[in-house]
């Protein structure tokens, strides 16, 4: 009876406090859902779930860049139920904790790796959509909570995405798990094309498709469809994953390890197999650019000479044979190389007037001003409404002849930046391979915006600026990298070992009499 009095009296010396918070969570939830229904039910039973994501976030800070790298693929998918929230807000939200906790602790803040041409450019470019807040071109007020809205997306998205990237692509098995876990990603946005080829939409994708989606996914006179997958169109996804494409393959012909290496190739093919079902004519060209940029960052004829020969048959059985051509996807990429396709000559139209307009807007109509917030009767109004169909154009609409030019000149900078690291500062090999993936995919994407406007889309965004980022921190890391692939070789060296072992030894008792 003491012994288990004693016990009690410990419990509830170490615990009570435990037990007395849950109790009063408790009772207070089941007042909230008396007095002010279930929502308010819910959000208190939340709180101890919530304290425990702070505790684990602390404890493990990289879960939450996992989350980031999750959520950032999946929030423009089509087919999940509507959250009701900016699609911006998870992901700002992940990445501010991410910065916060870097603060926080000295373990992960590397701050003096975010010193280099990447930060410069982007402090250039974010500079100048910060002074855009003031630009009043169409005469109708400032509006601040709509400039940030625009400003988000086009500047302070990628300097999240480079702070985060800068500070938590720490070693080298993190850039490994990261690489793989973005080809998985990347293999489940595959498959989820091949799922809505062979076993048709889910509800919410069939609505948007039905709906809002039907005149640019259903075309041909409905005899072909436009896949999407786990993005928002099929422009998104065909460029992405074009992009992504051009990464793996490259990331798979430099790796040494051959588990990798084959699992790298797998997704890079499978990613070109998928690109084709978007039916989106500019990833071909971004699949082209992408594979030309590493002609080029390569350093090396024996990789130069074949992938050159192999780029060069795919261009031509596209452009001068009709190989395929019993495949509709097939045939609509094909038209990618007709100079007098309807739908180019529409964009070239736009933006010919657009030019006339923005003469007398130097420094565009402005960051805060869409579609709803120009009168019918304003100059303007025709620049507020246009398609921008283009990134590039969208910039150039909102920030004029001098937005578009800073943001070129500081795309330049970022890019030839991570290019002189490849060529001179990166000497592995397989590193180098990774950084040339990295830069050439980002070829890949900033074509696809000259085409399209999924530059600062979901997911891509996140992924080639973060890309382009993790090229600035190989020279920190590289060091560590030849040490873990030494061992990685080693250990596959063992294994090829013991796997001829025992080849040998099979074979010898087969050759024994008895």
């Amino acid at each position: 009876m003491n012994i288990s009095n004693t016990k009690y009296s410990s419990f509830v010396q170490n615990n009570g406090g435990r037990v007395l918070l849950l109790f009063l969570l408790f009772l207070l939830a089941i007042y909230q859902f008396v007095t002010a229904g279930f929502n308010s039910f819910a959000i208190v039973c939340a709180i101890p779930l919530i304290a425990l994501v702070v505790i684990a976030t602390f404890k493990y800070p990289l879960i939450p860049f996992w989350a980031l790298i999750f959520i950032n693929y999946f929030i423009m998918w089509r087919g999940k139920p509507a959250l009701h929230i900016p699609a911006s807000l998870p992901n700002e939200l992940l990445e501010i904790i991410l910065i916060a906790l870097a603060l926080i602790d000295v373990k992960y803040a590397r701050f003096e790796r975010c010193a280099n041409m990447m930060l410069y450019a982007l402090l250039i470019w974010c500079g100048f959509c910060i002074l855009e807040v003031l630009n009043d071109t169409c005469g109708i007020g400032l509006d601040v909570a709509s400039w940030y809205t625009t400003a988000r997306s086009m500047a302070f998205q990628i300097m999240y995405a480079f702070i985060v990237f800068s500070l938590y692509i720490s070693n080298p098995k993190v850039l490994n798990k990261y690489l793989i876990f973005w080809g998985c990603l990347a293999f489940y946005a595959v498959f989820w094309v091949w799922k809505q080829k062979t076993f048709g939409f889910n509800d919410l994708e069939n609505s948007w498709i039905q709906g809002a989606g039907r005149s640019t996914h259903i075309i041909q006179g409905g005899t072909l469809i436009r896949y999407f997958s786990i993005f928002n169109d099929a422009a998104n996804f065909g460029i992405g994953i074009a992009s992504t494409a051009v990464a793996f393959i490259i990331f798979g012909i430099t790796s040494k390890i051959r588990k990798y290496k084959i699992f790298f190739l797998i997704i890079g093919i499978a990613c070109v197999w998928a690109m084709f079902q978007s039916g989106t004519r500019t990833a071909i060209a971004c699949l082209m650019a992408g594979f030309i940029a590493y002609v080029f960052l390569s350093k090396s004829i024996k990789i130069a000479i074949p992938f050159t020969l192999l780029f060069g048959a795919f261009v031509f059985i596209l452009a001068f044979t009709n190989i395929g051509n019993g495949n509709q996807q097939i045939r609509r990429m094909r038209s990618a190389f007709n100079r007098n396709d309807a739908s180019a000559n529409a964009r070239t139209m736009n933006q010919e007037a657009m030019k006339k307009y923005l003469a007398e807007a130097p420094w565009g109509i402005g960051m805060h001003v869409g579609y709803k917030h120009v009168p019918a009767n304003n100059k303007y109004t025709f620049m507020a409404t246009v398609p921008p169909d283009s990134e590039y154009v969208f910039i150039w609409i909102h920030t004029g002849i001098i937005g578009i030019t800073i943001f070129l000149i500081c795309t330049a900078i970022m890019f030839l930046g991570a290019c002189w690291i490849v060529f001179f500062r990166i000497k592995n090999p397989s590193l180098r391979g990774i950084g040339a993936g990295f830069c050439c995919a980002f070829v890949s994407q900033q074509l696809g915006a000259y085409g399209n406007q999924v530059l600062m889309q979901f997911s891509n965004c996140l992924v080639f600026y973060g890309g382009l980022t993790i090229v600035y921190v190989l020279p920190y890391i590289e060091k560590e990298w030849v040490e873990y692939e030494s061992k990685q070789l080693a250990i596959q060296e063992e294994k090829k070992r013991i796997k001829i072992e025992k080849r040998e030894k099979s074979r010898i008792k087969n050759l024994l009499p008895w």
